[in-house]
């Protein structure tokens, strides 16, 4: 016996008796053609609409499970059916080594996938080849003409969001899930009122004691503080990224442990989001190390299509939906890098300060097969969130940022409503500051949504600023102009921290870069001087 064979059944020995984690995964599904031609017995008819307006297909990933072959697992000695998953056709279990290993017997079982990887060692090629996730990247509610943002000032301006609000833009009409630990008192915090009056808050699941009581208290507070950034309302106190979009929430994280069923839970609720014709996912979740280091994954699986939830985070992704999920907090540790499912093929979020720098708790890419992470960047220091009693707090981590940006992420889809999820986030990262030389700390940087649309030539009317305005801001290299399409004379000049003017350029129609790369990383003052009407900006270089 060589000696791996021999640590294998050493191993088995040693856990024959422990609870495991376990992924069993079927042969077949039934009434998949019948499923598929009568869509709406499978799927309603918003995600139906979605589908059909982005040429997304429906395929046997959509049909249920067997809840025949779920029945009879159930009846089997030792083991507990935690989840199930329509995409990957499996379902999650705890039992024994020997119970879970005696389901392969069962003639419906295809195989079993363990979380402890040193048990699956002669899946390993299969498994490989079996997996890979193809990728098909390919009533405005408030009249007023303008939002007192009160404490989220800050939070809303850093992403050129502001004018985006001034103009309608607050995420009407488009359906965001969040995926967290817990929401209690959504039902009846002040905050939330407009959400729940205006009908625009969908209830919910909670995937860890199977229960729809999404509002009770469970042991944390974390889904509530993370929908306030998106929704929370109230004129001149706070204002959420996405004021008026719609919002259903789900319960995917067990706080009191760590286990890989959460991302099983996760999975399974992408599935359901998907199903009710969810447009954007928040999940500020992450998973990389287990309460049972036997289950924990290493850096190197980072890779976007290691881990059943990231493998399940590119199906939604394909699926029409837009993820974003935050980074992580393991700037500052060991750890280091981004957790799954921020790994994979969705808009992943780092953490700034209120002047645009990088915070050392935030997560670094690249991802580990050398893809740029994260994503974007958002206020993750000192980020204004609400509690569940109502109260305005302070709070860092990448939990907050991550539903700051998607927030205004869906404020910037509802003007540009005929793009693709992959359209969106690509376009966010082009107008972001480090768009020309993303790194591993703040990868494309802080998005400037103002500036995005500008570009794109969407009208603005209700914007004083709309005739020129400065992006990325923050820079690492070059600004760029965008102004009106006629004017006489154009001086721009920068003047550093202590008033000093430190460059001056005319600016003609054809010049409208400017080159800024070897300039100090610190504060300046812009001044755009337009036949003689005068604006100022503060720029960051970083």
């Amino acid at each position: 016996m060589d000696r791996a064979a021999f640590i294998l059944l050493f191993l088995c020995f040693i856990r024959a008796g422990a609870q495991e984690h376990a992924w069993v995964y079927f042969k077949d599904k039934i009434g998949v053609e019948e499923a598929i031609a009568s869509p709406s017995s499978i799927l309603t008819e918003r995600s139906l609409t979605r589908k059909a307006k982005f040429n997304i297909p429906i395929d046997e990933r959509d049909v249920p499970v067997n809840e025949n072959y779920i029945a009879s697992l159930k009846l089997q000695e030792g083991i507990t059916v935690k989840a199930k998953s329509k995409w990957f056709n499996c379902v999650h279990v705890v039992g024994s080594l020997s119970n879970i290993s005696a389901l392969l017997e069962l003639d419906f079982v295809a195989r079993v996938w363990y979380a402890n990887r040193s048990f699956n060692a002669k899946w390993d090629k299969e498994w490989n080849v079996i997996s890979q996730s193809t990728n098909h990247r390919g009533k405005y509610l408030r009249q007023q003409e303008e939002f007192v943002y009160g404490q989220t000032g800050r939070q809303i301006r850093q992403l050129g969001l502001e004018q985006l609000h001034d103009n309608d833009f607050t995420g009407q009409g488009l359906l965001l899930a969040v995926l967290d630990s817990g929401f209690p008192n959504v039902d009846q915090m002040s905050v939330f009122y407009s959400l729940r009056s205006d009908g625009r808050l969908w209830g919910g699941y909670d995937f860890v004691d199977r229960s729809a009581d999404i509002y009770r208290p469970n042991g944390s507070d974390h889904g509530t503080r993370v929908l306030s950034c998106m929704a929370a309302f109230v004129e001149g106190v706070y204002v959420g990224t996405a004021p008026d979009a719609e919002y259903v929430l789900f319960r995917t994280e067990d706080s009191a442990t760590e286990t890989p069923v959460e991302e099983s839970y996760w999975v399974e609720a992408a599935e359901r989001a998907d199903s009710l014709g969810v447009d954007l996912i928040n999940s500020s979740l992450g998973y990389s190390t287990f309460d049972d280091p036997n289950y924990n994954y290493r850096p190197s699986q980072m890779d976007g299509n290691s881990t059943f939830v990231s493998k399940g985070a590119n199906i939604a992704m394909e699926k029409g939906i837009l993820v974003v999920n935050s980074a992580g907090n393991s700037g500052d540790n060991q750890w280091g890098i981004i957790t799954a499912p921020a790994d994979a093929n969705v808009f992943a979020v780092g953490a700034v300060d209120e002047n645009g720098q990088y915070v050392d708790f935030s997560s670094k890419g690249p991802n580990a097969t050398g893809q740029i992470k994260p994503d974007g960047m958002a206020l993750g220091k000192a980020a204004v969130v609400v509690g569940p009693d109502d109260r305005l707090v302070r709070s860092n981590g990448t939990s907050f940022s991550s539903p700051i940006l998607a927030g205004a992420i869906a404020s910037f889809w509802q003007a540009l409503p005929n793009k693709t999820n992959w359209e969106i986030m690509a376009m966010v990262r082009k107008y972001s500051s480090h768009n020309q030389s993303p790194n591993s700390q703040m990868g494309f940087g802080i998005p400037n949504f103002y500036s995005a649309l500008l570009a794109e030539g969407v009208p603005m009317p209700n914007n004083e600023m709309e005739q020129w305005y400065l992006y990325p801001n923050p820079t690492t290299a070059n600004l760029y102009l965008y102004l009106p399409n006629e004017f006489n004379t154009a001086i721009f000049s920068l003047f550093d921290a202590y008033g000093k003017r430190i460059l001056e350029r005319r600016i003609t129609p054809t010049n409208l870069e400017l080159s800024v790369g070897h300039l100090s990383n610190a504060m300046y003052i812009g001044q755009l001087n337009i036949d003689g009407d005068c604006q100022e900006f503060k720029i960051i270089k970083n």
